[in-house]
């Protein structure tokens, strides 16, 4: 199989799995950047596409990290890392959302899902490690 087909399947496989699972509270956002202000709407209306909704990840066409009961999460550095420039099939986020999204977004996956890390980032933490 060609890349063209495989990438065509994998992008096919990634739209039906968000129609699967994606919430009834998911809407869009309107113009480049995201709407959406707080933690869980953030990754209600980003997120979930891929680690799902209750962030348990996904595999199939690709795999999608499982964002649930993560020691990885541990660093707030890493997780603003991952959300600012992407890594893999992981797209940079830094570009659609403000510093303050991504805090929020940050916060709210490191402290549910199982993950109970309490030490929060802010603002000034995503512009210093996300380089803007």
């Amino acid at each position: 199989m060609n890349k063209t087909i495989k990438l065509l399947i994998s992008v096919f496989l990634l739209f039906v799995s968000t129609c699967l699972y994606a919430t009834d509270d998911a809407g869009f956002s309107e113009g480049a950047n995201f709407e959406e202000v707080t933690g869980e709407a953030l990754y209600h209306a980003i997120c979930q596409g891929c680690h799902m909704t209750n962030a348990e990840g996904a595999q199939g066409a690709g795999k999608y990290p499982a964002l649930a009961k993560n020691p990885k999460l541990a660093a707030g550095a890493y997780v603003i890392y991952m959300v600012s420039n992407g890594m893999g099939g992981m797209p940079p986020l830094k570009q659609y959302l403000s510093d303050e999204q991504i805090a929020e977004v940050v916060n709210y996956t490191r402290s549910h899902f199982g993950n109970h890390f309490t030490d929060v980032v802010d603002a000034d933490d995503v512009k210093t490690i996300a380089q803007r």
